[in-house]
């Protein structure tokens, strides 16, 4: 197999973490790989926020629900939506920017903001370290954009943690192919039948790495998706976006 297909196909998520420092080439090879990667018509609206320091990874951890790998890990990576950037330039050109006013430019934004992480996982998964992707920094926004200094037009989306595993992790199962893979159109008739699988399988998975507390999908997605916090919205339009068409 491709050995990029194999690095993709053996995603894990780590957390545990060794403090060992990355090494300065290694950070700055997977920063740059993130650079590179695409962005809507060149806008390049995605900055990182590198934080190496013991006390802020404290806070972000705290910030993020206590998630202590934030803190163990050498590394955190902030990946901010940034239409403050693309703002400078639109003033550069005459105009006024009115982006960020819409719910296009949020879409197109958190879209890229998928990429840029997408790419600093792969990348660092390359150069043998374990990953994990952090979006619980949404729990406190405002909290985030304090502690980062982040300007107007701007909104941390997520985050990376970079660092050398104590213990891999094992990978977990995902839901059938059919659940994900749809041919030519949506197919809704298979959908129930894979949660029902999927639920059984996870419910197996739980007990064989003896986690008595695992959820099923169905009672996880229940738990984090019949409500929702309005904070964000309260903390995006503060910033700028506010949604107007």
């Amino acid at each position: 197999m491709n050995e990029t297909v194999r690095l993709l196909q053996a995603h894990n998520s780590s957390r545990s973490y060794k403090s060992d420092a990355l090494p300065v080439e290694v950070l700055d090879a997977i920063i740059e790989s993130a650079h590179r990667a695409p962005t809507s018509i060149n806008s390049q609206q995605i900055s990182l926020v590198v934080v190496r320091d013991a006390a802020s990874r404290a806070r972000i951890a705290e910030i993020a629900g206590g998630q202590p790998w934030i803190a163990q890990a050498p590394v955190f990576i902030a990946v901010i939506a940034d239409l403050y950037k693309t703002g400078l330039g639109v003033e550069k050109a005459g105009a006024e920017q009115v982006m960020q006013r819409s719910l296009e430019a949020i879409l197109s934004a958190v879209s890229d903001a998928g990429i840029a992480m997408a790419t600093l996982m792969t990348a660092a998964r390359a150069f043998g370290l374990g990953i994990v992707p952090i979006g619980g920094i949404r729990r406190d926004p405002q909290g985030m954009i304090d502690l980062l200094g982040l300007p107007p037009n701007t909104f941390p989306v997520a985050g990376v943690v970079l660092g050398y595993v104590t213990e891999e992790a094992p990978q977990k199962p995902r839901m059938p192919i059919e659940n994900f893979r749809h041919e030519e159109k949506y197919h809704s008739e298979v959908v129930m039948p894979a949660i029902d699988a999927y639920d059984l399988t996870l419910h197996e998975y739980w007990l064989k790495i003896g986690r008595t507390d695992g959820l099923t999908w169905s009672a996880n997605m229940a738990q984090h998706y019949s409500t929702f916090s309005r904070r964000i919205k309260s903390v995006a339009q503060k910033q700028g976006f506010t949604i107007e068409v």
